[in-house]
């Protein structure tokens, strides 16, 4: 006799089965890993562009000549601690793009036959079991949820984070990209040429000369400064947005799947 628990579980055992081997989430999912990987990677070259403009400002000298008396300054190394920042998030953003790699490999090994296979086995087994009445038997139930991971976790994981960004971090994204990209320009811009004063022929002069030399210096260094810290609260939001969609929304989407596998293949209670 086919209780209505029962038609259920064979119907949802043939649509896992169709879904294994017709694969309709492989596609999209592997999309929007690459779309991931793609964004991941232009935040990279963004860091390290910000990243090239910041050290030749620290590298930049000023030799001054106050009364004749030589002195060089590198006012360049007060960018020193924001540059170590922008460092720090062009290596995270090249571990997210190893991330979106990783599961843009898992996409494909979840889709090889053998998997399909596995998954196909174990559903045929588990559920002719329980069309017999009788207990599944544990291992076959393990048997059968590795298989489910493995062949959809990754995917649905993939599909659902996305989803997740388009709807609350794809805005933060652009704005936060869109400032770190204004600043490297304006830091380009602001980086100073090496300046020299020339030796004048009045005291007066030379110091009036200094003055006027050590304002302008200051001026571009402090203007240049800001221009770098402004990219660095939206440094930080590329990195919340990032962990989140690699690390946080997967793996909870993971163990919510495990979880939601094991309490539908759990055995009915029987008083």
């Amino acid at each position: 006799m086919v209780t209505l628990r029962n038609a259920v579980s064979l119907i949802a055992m043939a649509a896992v089965v169709l879904g294994a081997w017709l694969a309709p989430l492989d596609a999209p999912a592997t999309a929007q890993v690459e779309a991931g990987l793609k964004r991941a990677l232009i935040s990279f070259a963004a860091a390290r562009a910000l990243n090239g403009v910041i050290s030749v400002a620290q590298g930049t000298e000023v030799s001054l000549q106050p009364l004749g008396v030589g002195v060089t300054l590198a006012p360049g190394q007060l960018l020193d601690p924001i540059n170590d920042l922008v460092e720090q998030f062009s290596n995270l953003m090249l571990m997210a793009s190893v991330a979106f790699g990783v599961q843009k490999v898992l996409i494909a090994i979840g889709g090889y036959w053998v998997i399909s296979l596995w998954v196909s086995g174990a559903a045929l087994g588990w559920t002719l079991w329980r069309m017999r009445l009788t207990r599944v038997p544990p291992w076959l139930t393990c048997l059968l949820v590795a298989g489910l991971m493995l062949r959809f976790a990754i995917p649905v994981a993939t599909l659902g984070s996305d989803m997740l960004w388009q709807k609350f971090l794809a805005s933060d994204y652009e704005a936060s990209q869109q400032v770190i990209q204004t600043a490297t320009g304006q830091v380009a811009e602001l980086n100073p040429p090496e300046v020299k004063a020339v030796n004048e022929p009045g005291w007066i002069e030379r110091m009036k000369g200094w003055v006027s030399t050590n304002g302008d210096v200051k001026l571009s260094f402090e203007r240049l400064k800001q221009a770098a810290e402004q990219a660095v609260d939206h440094m930080i939001k590329l990195i919340v947005i990032f962990t989140l969609q690699t690390m946080v929304i997967p793996l909870g989407l993971m163990w919510g799947l495990l979880a939601l596998a094991k309490a539908a293949l759990r055995p009915p209670f029987r008083p």
